[in-house]
């Protein structure tokens, strides 16, 4: 502990700096970006920086492509503030969609090494068609915008999958960590009144597997705005199924 303590010390009075290779520098995207607005160093874009509708507004329109543009960058109203105003925009548009039918469609998008060890690399197309056939599949179970969405998963390609799909038809999500209880599942899902809930069948973690399924059935049992449990194969392990519920 006395090492430990010893070298962290060291860490936080670490006076040298580190600059990145010219190179790097000149084509970087925040160095293109400072030179199409004219400015010259670091400095001089931290001061333009203060200007926040300015700012923001313009880094808006480098990564976002907007359905409806926003008729104002920001409403402040102390202490309230609404940002982009009056713009629709979806993020699997620029996340996902906009690549289909470009080079990039087929570039990896998502790299997976999970425990014990399998490995999985998906495309921007493989993500494109699992996210659309999973959000299709909520939008049959009558999720609609503003509807709220429990996922329940462990760190696999699903669980952004899972995101993307909600984002996909507006609905809302809420990540809850996999390590979490029943109960602290049940507690979350009820507080926002989940309409579906996404699990898997179980899990690795640390050489024995997790019955993520068998905790979910358990949250669900006082959780009554549930009305489907989507589930993904993981592990391949038997678990406990409702016909009614549970696709």
């Amino acid at each position: 502990m006395v090492e430990e303590k010893k070298e962290i010390a060291v860490l936080l009075e670490e006076k040298r700096v580190f600059y990145p290779p010219e190179e790097i520098v000149k084509n970087s995207n925040v160095k293109k970006w400072m030179d199409k607005h004219g400015i010259k160093d670091y400095d001089e874009l931290l001061e333009r920086a203060k200007d926040i509708e300015w700012f923001w507004g313009e880094m808006a329109k480098e990564v976002v492509n907007w359905y409806e543009p926003p008729k104002k960058v920001l409403e402040w109203n102390p202490p309230y503030s609404e940002w982009f105003v009056g713009a629709k925009y979806n993020i699997v548009h620029d996340a996902l969609d906009k690549h289909i039918g470009t080079p990039r469609e087929n570039k990896v998008a998502y790299y997976f090494e999970g425990e014990p060890g399998d490995t999985r690399k998906l495309t921007y197309k493989d993500l494109y068609i699992q996210v659309n056939k999973l959000a299709n599949a909520l939008k049959q179970l009558g999720v609609k915008k503003g509807d709220r969405v429990g996922i329940y998963l462990p760190m696999i390609p699903e669980l952004p999958i899972a995101m993307l799909a909600c984002a996909k038809i507006g609905a809302i999500h809420s990540v809850v960590f996999s390590g979490f209880s029943a109960l602290a599942f049940r507690e979350r899902i009820n507080d926002c009144k989940a309409k579906v809930v996404i699990t898997c069948d179980s899990f690795y973690r640390r050489g024995k597997t997790v019955p993520l399924k068998k905790q979910t059935d358990e949250a669900l049992e006082d959780a009554p705005s549930v009305e489907h449990c989507i589930v993904f194969k993981r592990t391949g392990e038997e678990i406990p199924w409702d016909d009614d519920r549970d696709i």
